[in-house]
């Protein structure tokens, strides 16, 4: 019995050394491996944001009073809007079409009278158009009772848990980390297995004692290995350059990532068992990374999805690792707080080796 296990590892350990040296000795994938996730995290951490921080607003002002004129300085005051003053109401929807302008504020010529605002959006942007004409609500209204010396019969205090300033970063950086893992770790399975068919040293490992367990553990180790160098320097960035908290156990957050990475080369192994070539391999891999992307909750609610895709959720593994990493971060999270993600992952990622165990020959 020890001289079998001896020979496995054997096999597995120069399997192993094999995988390494192949992922690591072609200088575009070392390039592959450090500086793309990098630049996504960089450019959805500055980018990817649902704040209103700048707006352009046409105002057509047709009371020029002290009263309008002190109404529409404290919407400058906010620092998140500037003004663009238009003396007709056709010459404002002149600039929203040109897209110069995502809203106009129009003033009635007896402002002092009416107490009347009109706030037009532009709906083809609705996300915005929303946020901003909720913002300038906000201000109108604060200012309007400011004037009236209204006092309100409740007093609202606002606070916000795990994320004091409602930062859209702490959300979307675990995210990102998320399809990071998700994305390189599906793509590279699927197209190392074809690239052993293309180069013709898979018919060569055929002739070996290495064994189709052997073979798949030879080609997910090295794999799991790059997606869990990937998480530890996504998460070094995010906690020494964008200040995003850590707040959960290190352990949680390893034990998730691995169960994710057997979904992910599972689904990899499924695909290269089916795909020729490793153009192939890569298109076939983004037939399912886009969808599940979408799916999975990384920048819509799914709850906002109708009930009938919300079914289809339930078999996207990277919903389950989306919520873990997230509680994980911001709310301090760990694995007994996320029996049923962490069961759902694992029932996933089972299937799909099984799947691809029995179809990689």
């Amino acid at each position: 019995m020890m001289r079998r296990l001896a020979a496995v590892w054997g096999r597995l350990r120069a399997l192993l050394t094999k995988e390494f040296l192949q992922l690591l000795r072609d200088p575009r994938m070392r390039f592959t491996l450090i500086v793309p996730p990098l630049i996504q995290l960089f450019i959805f951490g500055y980018a990817a944001t649902f704040d209103v921080r700048h707006a352009e607003v046409a105002v057509v002002n047709h009371d020029d009073s002290q009263q309008s004129r002190e109404l529409l300085s404290s919407i400058v005051a906010t620092g998140h809007y500037t003004l663009r003053f238009v003396p007709t109401i056709a010459a404002a929807s002149a600039l929203m079409d040109a897209g110069s302008v995502g809203v106009i504020v129009q003033v009635p010529a007896r402002f002092s009278e009416e107490r009347r605002i009109e706030l037009i959006a532009d709906g083809s942007d609705p996300n915005t158009a929303q946020l901003v004409v909720a913002e300038l609500a906000q201000i109108i209204g604060r200012y309007a009772a400011t004037q009236a010396n209204y006092v309100p019969p409740v007093a609202v205090e606002e606070r916000a848990w795990f994320n004091p300033n409602l930062e859209d970063r702490w959300f979307f950086i675990p995210g990102i980390m998320a399809n990071v893992l998700f994305v390189s770790t599906m793509m590279l399975t699927a197209m190392m297995v074809v690239r052993e068919r293309e180069i013709g040293t898979l018919e060569r490992l055929m002739v070996t004692p290495v064994g189709r367990l052997e073979f798949l553990i030879g080609k997910m180790v090295p794999v799991a290995c790059v997606g869990l160098f990937d998480v530890a320097l996504i998460t070094t960035v995010a906690l020494l350059w964008f200040g995003v908290p850590l707040r959960g156990s290190v352990v949680a957050l390893v034990l998730a990532s691995l169960v994710l990475l057997a979904n992910t080369q599972g689904l990899g192994l499924l695909i290269s068992s089916y795909a020729a070539t490793q153009q192939q391999a890569m298109l076939s891999a983004m037939f399912f990374i886009m969808p599940m992307t979408v799916l999975s909750g990384f920048a819509f609610p799914i709850r906002n999805m109708p009930q009938s895709v919300q079914l289809l959720t339930w078999i996207d593994p990277l919903r389950y690792y989306l919520v873990v990493v997230r509680d994980i971060f911001l709310k301090g999270g760990g694995i007994a707080d996320h029996l049923f993600e962490f069961g759902m992952m694992i029932l996933l990622g089972s299937c799909a080796l099984a799947l691809s165990a029995v179809r990689v020959r």
